[in-house]
């Protein structure tokens, strides 16, 4: 975490102009992107009621991102809620970016009666596990993940 002062930041819907600056943040978490790969996902998540994604703009610029997605669950009655994405650019990392993107999608939850939320961060990611933690997350287990081979049909 840096020691960078606090910036101002406004936190607004998704819009399709914002797809490139989608593709810069993604590709700095560690998923390279190009802008046409972002705009054809945006398009079917934009599309699914289920899915919300902010973004974070500072001095004009789009400076981070977060998606959410709502679902049922077997293990409980009423919905829940995962953080599907939370990035903010190299830049302005330490600014406050990140805790305006977790207030700005749960308050968006809460209006939809969502009161469980769930985030999912790779083991490497200590600073992140910091961030979710001051921000009221608590571990409680972790995920396996498998790669299924593509159907030849």
């Amino acid at each position: 975490m840096s020691d960078a002062k606090p910036i101002d930041v406004a936190v607004r819907r998704v819009e399709a102009g914002d797809t490139a600056a989608l593709a810069d943040l993604i590709t700095q978490l560690g998923y390279p992107t190009r802008p046409s790969e972002m705009e054809m996902r945006m398009e079917t998540i934009s599309a699914d009621k289920n899915y919300a994604t902010f973004v974070a703009v500072s001095e004009g610029k789009v400076c981070g991102m977060i998606g959410t997605s709502t679902r049922y669950s077997y293990e409980h009655n009423n919905p829940g809620a995962v953080i599907m994405v939370l990035v903010v650019s190299d830049e302005m990392r330490g600014r406050g970016v990140g805790n305006a993107l977790i207030a700005a999608a749960e308050a968006d939850l809460a209006q939809k009666n969502i009161r469980r939320v769930a985030v999912y961060s790779r083991f490497i990611r200590t600073d992140a596990h910091e961030f979710y933690e001051k921000n009221g997350y608590v571990k409680n287990g972790f995920r396996l993940v498998k790669e299924l081979p593509i159907s030849a049909d």
